[in-house]
């Protein structure tokens, strides 16, 4: 039973992702721009008429109503997808500080407080180098070479403590 509900809401999911690309598209906003054009130019053949301006106002009332919730049901995963990236990104940096994973959900004034932080950071790092100066390749050779060094290290103490 429970596979077929995550069959169902893999099926929606997919399709929210699909109708928020094509809703973004140039050809959607051709389309929905030469609707109304074609509306517009209706106008005098039906008089303007109240049931000629119902018929734009109600489709389009429609179709933002839904497309909000789609739009939304993909930014929301997207929006995850970014933070657990980002968590993952924190927790396996040497030099991160683990406090910032799931900071979303810390309250506002704890990010204002995270955010002084950094922003004092960013002061004192202009007083040391110049925003210009650029990073070899080589630095980040070094870099990559060290946090394999590190994970070598701690896997090596992990197997020896088992």
């Amino acid at each position: 039973m429970k596979n077929k509900k995550q069959n169902q809401n893999s099926v929606f999911e997919k399709f929210a992702a699909n109708v928020s690309k094509a809703a973004g598209s140039t050809p959607a906003f051709i389309s929905a721009f030469l609707l109304v054009v074609v509306w517009a130019i209706s106008g005098p053949f039906f008089n303007y008429s109240e049931t000629w301006q119902l018929v734009i106002n109600t489709g389009t009332t429609i179709i933002t109503f839904l497309m909000v919730f789609l739009i939304q049901k993909a930014q929301n995963k997207d929006s995850l997808a970014i933070q657990l990236k980002l968590n993952e990104l924190v927790a396996s940096s040497e030099y991160a500080s683990n406090s910032l994973v799931d900071i979303e959900s810390m309250t506002e004034e704890e990010m204002i407080i995270v955010q002084k932080y950094y922003h004092r950071l960013n002061e004192l790092s202009k007083k040391d180098e110049s925003i210009k100066t650029s990073h070899s390749i080589d630095e980040a050779h070094e870099q990559h070479n060290r946090k394999n060094q590190n994970r070598s290290k701690r896997d090596y103490v992990k197997t020896k403590t088992k």
